[in-house]
């Protein structure tokens, strides 16, 4: 006879969107332009994993008698206005970029899961109340709502990462709330009703993780997202401060000498640019992938 939790086992691995049956990308079929994203990533990775064994400088020694030296010789890509090498801070400001980027993403993504099923599980007049709220908020643009929030919370990175989350919170919330109402209504998830499974083991075995499948998917290109809005945010001097290799940190720096000096401007915007795109092309190549299209 079969016990509750080997079906609640059989339900769980029952597909029921496309986006569980998800498969990574086979070299052979990449894309140039993927290829050129998915190899910068993988660059970017690494000097997130050993900023050490790539730069060839300590990215805060400050040498005044080697200030704004063009790029080139010992220095690839020049020096800034104390005389740090830009390389070596363009390599140390990945790790703290990708992090505000990936945790700001993170705590959008989980604020926005418990806000969706709460809406798309509950009562309707209270999931009506909830999509009002959610409407108002998407109706405000992310980066300021989350300038809305750093103003109550204060600068500084850890600040700006908690409002850059509050601030994707609702555009997760609306999708996850719309999967819920998929899912829910899905055969599987009926059955396992039908046969007196609690409610909770119901939500937490099945509505939960087949309703942020997709959401998980999409939320690789909010990452990218958050990673330019938490340059803006560094930029404006709301999040990382100088001397701090952040990269909106530094290009916020480098603008007061661009006349003299573009590199300081130019390097960490096009290293901030090819950065989110790199992100994006990957972020919409596996939700290509998991929707089941094929088509080049």
């Amino acid at each position: 006879m079969t016990t509750s939790a080997q079906l609640d086992d059989q339900l769980v691995a029952e597909p029921v969107t496309a986006a569980s049956r998800f498969d990574l990308p086979r070299w052979r079929e990449l894309r140039p332009g993927l290829t050129l994203a998915v190899a910068f990533l993988a660059l970017l990775l690494a000097a997130v994993l050993a900023p050490g064994l790539l730069a060839p400088h300590d990215p805060l020694a400050v040498d005044p008698a080697r200030s704004f030296l063009a790029p080139g010789g010992d220095h690839l890509l020049g020096t800034d206005e104390s005389g740090r090498d830009v390389l070596s801070r363009m390599i140390h400001g990945a790790r703290l970029s990708l992090m505000i980027g990936i945790s700001a993403t993170v705590i959008a993504v989980a604020g926005g899961t418990l806000l969706g099923l709460l809406a798309g599980l509950s009562h309707r007049i209270f999931e009506a109340a909830v999509m009002r709220f959610i409407d108002v908020a998407l109706a405000v643009p992310e980066l300021l709502l989350a300038l809305v929030v750093i103003t109550l919370l204060g600068g500084g990175t850890q600040n700006a990462i908690w409002a850059l989350g509050i601030g994707g919170i609702p555009y997760y919330a609306r999708m996850v709330r719309a999967q819920a109402h998929v899912v829910r209504r899905a055969t599987y998830v009926e059955a396992a009703t039908a046969l007196g499974l609690p409610r909770w083991r119901v939500i937490v075995r099945h509505i939960l993780p087949n309703s942020i499948k997709p959401v998980l998917i999409l939320a690789t290109i909010g990452v990218g997202a958050a990673i330019g809005a938490g340059a803006s945010l560094s930029f404006l001097g709301l999040g990382a401060a100088p001397p701090s290799p952040e990269w909106g940190a530094t290009l916020s720096v480098g603008r007061n000498f661009i006349s003299n000096a573009p590199w300081l401007v130019v390097v960490p915007a096009v290293t901030l640019t090819l950065t989110v795109v790199s992100i994006t092309v990957v972020g919409r190549e596996l939700r290509r992938r998991s929707e089941g299209r094929t088509g080049r």
